[in-house]
């Protein structure tokens, strides 16, 4: 399930981001930042306290999948990068 938490965050953060990209203002960029936080950190930890094998499988992924996605892109993919918003 970690694998289908990574693949599931990637492909949401591709969604996010080209809604954030197409708006174009700091602003997006600030709110997609925190939406993808939300949904790779948030969701990921809530899923891990449900304690079930499945829920911690999906949780692991989801959170892993943020943190590949900040490393590879250097913050650009999650919103990290203070390029984006000078």
């Amino acid at each position: 399930m970690a694998f289908a938490g990574v693949f599931g965050y990637l492909v949401v953060n591709v969604a996010v981001g080209l809604v954030a990209v197409s708006v174009g203002s700091t602003a997006a960029f600030g709110v997609a930042a925190g939406v993808l936080a939300v949904a790779g950190l948030g969701l990921g930890a809530a899923f891990v306290l449900l304690r079930k094998p499945w829920s911690r499988g999906l949780g692991l992924g989801l959170m892993i999948g943020w943190a590949l996605a900040s490393i590879v892109s250097a913050g650009y993919c999650t919103g990290l990068n203070p390029e984006l918003y000078a």
